[in-house]
C-alpha cells in the first residue's frame, strides 16, 4: 500500500473525502468515532452524521461560505453516531476547489465531549443547546422536546451559569466556538 493511502486510512482523526456532500471515502477512525464501518458510510450523504435536517443545512451553508474565504475551516458542532447518540465534535474541512467548496472536500472530525464546552452540560442541556445554536426559540424547543417553555428557560439559565457567560447570545457563541459561526 502506498504511503498516502496508508496515511489516510490510519489518520488519527475520522477523515472523510466528500463530493457534493456524499462520502466517497472514510478512514478507519470513523468506526470508533461514529460507530459506522467505513464501507457503511461510503456512498452515503453526510446528512447521516447530523442530528437533524436543520443542522445539516445550517452548518453546510456556514461551512460553504467560510471555505470560499479560508483554506481550512474549523468549527464545533453536534453530530450523530450510528447508535443515535448526539456528541460535540470538532470539524475541520478544506475544499479542493474554493470556488465550489462542496464539489470535493476533505473533512476530519474529533469528539470533544470531555474537553469541549458541551462536556459540562447534562444530556438534556446538550439537546437544548443543539436547538439554540440553530436559532430556535424556547417555545419551539419545548414543542420539539415535548416539554414546557419554562423548563427550557431553566435549562438555558443553567447552561449560562455553567458556561460562565452573561446571556443567550454569548452562550450560543461559546457553544459554536468558531469565528463567524454565530450567523446560523
Amino acid at each position: 500500500m502506498d504511503p498516502e493511502r496508508l496515511a489516510f486510512r490510519h489518520a488519527p482523526d475520522a477523515t472523510l473525502i466528500l463530493a457534493d456532500r456524499v462520502i466517497l471515502r472514510a478512514s478507519l477512525r470513523v468506526e470508533p468515532v461514529f460507530g459506522w464501518r467505513p464501507a457503511e458510510l461510503e456512498g452515503q450523504s453526510i446528512r447521516i452524521l447530523y442530528p437533524g435536517q436543520t443542522d445539516y443545512e445550517v452548518i453546510g451553508d456556514r461551512a460553504r461560505r467560510a471555505m470560499r474565504e479560508t483554506e481550512v475551516y474549523r468549527d464545533e458542532r453536534f453530530m450523530r453516531r450510528k447508535d443515535g447518540q448526539v456528541v460535540w465534535m470538532e470539524g475541520r474541512g478544506t475544499a479542493l476547489d474554493r470556488d465550489d467548496p462542496q464539489r470535493l472536500a476533505i473533512w476530519t472530525y474529533r469528539p470533544l465531549e470531555a474537553e469541549g464546552p458541551a462536556g459540562a452540560l447534562t444530556p438534556t442541556e446538550r439537546r437544548i443547546a443543539r436547538y439554540l445554536v440553530n436559532g430556535f426559540t424556547s417555545k419551539e424547543i419545548a414543542q420539539a422536546l415535548g416539554s414546557s417553555p419554562r423548563t427550557v428557560e431553566v435549562h438555558r439559565a443553567n447552561m449560562i451559569r455553567k458556561m460562565q457567560v452573561r446571556n443567550s447570545f454569548e452562550l450560543v457563541s461559546r457553544l459554536l466556538a468558531a469565528p463567524g459561526a454565530v450567523e446560523g
